[in-house]
């Protein structure tokens, strides 16, 4: 892991270039340095109660743009954490992180899931930033939390765990070490952290300012999503100025990680698209 100051805090990142660097994150991770220099084409930005992890397989050589880089936001994984109250105060600290690993790595293509896409929009929307293209993986322009779970966030963590890996929420037919895998990495973010990441969702929306992001995007949406589902990325498609619809057959929310092939070739078909 790598790591850039900013804002009176250390965000750490992963950036890989090469088969080396994948087989690393799959076994430990290098300590943390700062200011390497080495450059990325896109920046992977995770959900709620994950890390970096999540996009093993779009940073590892098989994903559709090399080099890049994944950043874990401010609380989550190796990241400084920060004092934040959920909703705009923690979505613009996640967006200065965002920001910072951008330009340490000059990565310009960022790609957010869920809590990361409106990371993404508030980035492009209010930071001093301009992304060259956006890549919006299960997520919406609102992104209102059930009542059920937030209750079970903020008292029973382990029925919200639960509750998050029923039928269609975070995967569509994943097996038990992927299922258990995801578990335990929201219980390694932690409650609170978890908790902060779903309100903050909860209080986001900027239906109504879909029309000034300039950059083109991707909305792409696993088949079976019922936490935030096709019809919220039809939206994004149709209210953003320049923005393309894909769907991930056969996945839910997690589409990245549940059908990795489906989703880097989608990804990989639009960046293509931005270079012709």
């Amino acid at each position: 892991m790598e790591t850039v100051r900013h804002d009176r805090r250390e965000t750490a990142y992963r950036i890989a270039g090469g088969d080396a660097d994948a087989a690393a994150d799959t076994t430990a991770e290098s300590q943390s340095t700062t200011g390497s220099g080495r450059s990325a084409e896109v920046l992977y930005v995770h959900g709620s109660g994950a890390t970096h992890r999540l996009w093993a397989a779009q940073y590892g050589p098989d994903g559709p743009a090399r080099p890049a880089a994944a950043v874990d936001l401010s609380g989550h994984g190796e990241s400084d954490d920060v004092a934040t109250e959920p909703g705009p105060g923690t979505l613009d600290a996640y967006a200065r992180d965002v920001v910072a690993v951008a330009e340490a790595t000059g990565a310009d293509v960022l790609v957010g899931n869920s809590l990361g896409g409106a990371v993404l929009l508030r980035v492009a929307l209010e930071a001093d930033f301009d992304p060259a293209a956006l890549v919006l993986a299960g997520t919406g322009a609102k992104l209102a939390v059930a009542e059920d779970l937030r209750t079970w966030l903020a008292g029973d963590f382990d029925r919200a765990v639960q509750f998050l890996h029923g039928d269609d929420r975070l995967f569509h037919d994943a097996d038990e070490r992927a299922l258990d895998r995801s578990k335990s990495q929201l219980r390694a973010t932690g409650q609170a952290v978890t908790r902060r990441d779903f309100l903050t969702c909860h209080a986001f929306d900027v239906r109504d300012r879909l029309d000034a992001v300039d950059a083109p995007a991707l909305a792409v949406v696993g088949e079976h999503d019922s936490l935030t589902p096709p019809a919220y990325h039809e939206f994004l498609a149709d209210e953003l100025p320049d923005c393309e619809y894909a769907e991930i057959a056969d996945a839910a929310h997690l589409a990245m990680a549940e059908r990795p092939t489906a989703f880097n070739r989608a990804v990989g078909r639009f960046l293509e698209s931005l270079d012709g």
